[in-house]
């Protein structure tokens, strides 16, 4: 069997078909976890300063932990995506080579 029959066969399988969308749903989903956090930071930074720039501390205003909660959810969106990888999406793709005999 030729390289790009195998592709092929790969390509009809179902399971395939099913990685694949399943794959497409969580990266989109993630993603739009991400730019609502990050947009949504950006437009109350654009229109409405002073929330973010009330302060909690004597030296410190709300727009910091803020700030930092949008960094520290991007760092839990990747973990989030990565146990999902590891959890499913390789095990899957493992699944679908064994069965071709790759």
């Amino acid at each position: 069997m030729t390289t790009k029959s195998k592709l092929q066969s790969v390509r009809e399988l179902p399971e395939f078909r099913a990685l694949v969308r399943q794959r497409w749903a969580v990266s989109l989903g993630l993603t739009v976890a991400m730019l609502c956090g990050y947009f949504g930071f950006i437009l109350v930074l654009a229109f409405d300063k002073s929330l973010l720039a009330a302060k909690i501390g004597e030296h410190l205003t709300i727009g910091i932990p803020v700030g930092v909660g949008i960094i520290t959810f991007a760092w839990v969106l990747t973990g989030i995506y990565v146990w999902w990888a590891n959890r499913y999406y390789d095990k899957t793709v493992k699944q679908i080579r064994d069965r071709m005999g790759v």
